[in-house]
């Protein structure tokens, strides 16, 4: 069985919230999903060492929102990483009496959890569209941009 590109992923997101938005009028409840920029931040608990993320929700609407709100059963309200107490280790989780990464906990750090979900899944759409445009470049040379997987890109000084 072959697994779903991003570009399928997206378009599924995007029906599925347009469908969750039309359930929520259905039953006469209201659906606020922001659609403008949020910041992103290390936790109170953490020194910062890079500037905050000032995330742009409205532009990443045609993923399905269970994609990064993963424990979202599409009831309740969506809460953030970080107060859903799903990502909310202030430092990366380590063995006991050992310097090791405990890697099964290692998930419920901040910064794993979104460096591997945003970059990683910039990376995996500019891979695509490299590839998909290697046909396109001989006709006008334009193609389409990702998001950022830089460092500074996300946290300008």
């Amino acid at each position: 069985m072959r697994s779903l590109s991003c570009a399928e992923i997206m378009f599924i997101g995007m029906v599925t919230c347009v469908s969750l938005c039309g359930l929520a009028t259905a039953e006469n409840r209201e659906m606020r999903v922001p659609l403008g920029t949020i910041e992103l931040k290390a936790p109170s608990a953490v020194e910062a060492k890079r500037s905050a993320v000032m995330f742009d929700h409205g532009q990443h609407m045609k993923i399905n929102c269970n994609l990064c709100h993963h424990t979202w059963e599409g009831k309740a309200p969506i809460t953030g990483c970080m107060t859903s107490g799903c990502h909310d280790l202030a430092a990366l989780p380590k063995k006991a009496d050992s310097d090791t990464v405990d890697k099964a906990l290692a998930f419920r750090y901040y910064k794993t959890a979104y460096h591997g979900q945003c970059i990683e899944c910039h990376k995996t759409l500019q891979m695509e569209i490299e590839q998909m445009s290697k046909p396109l470049t001989a006709v006008d040379g334009i193609v389409p941009t990702t998001g950022p997987t830089g460092c500074i890109d996300c946290h300008p000084k």
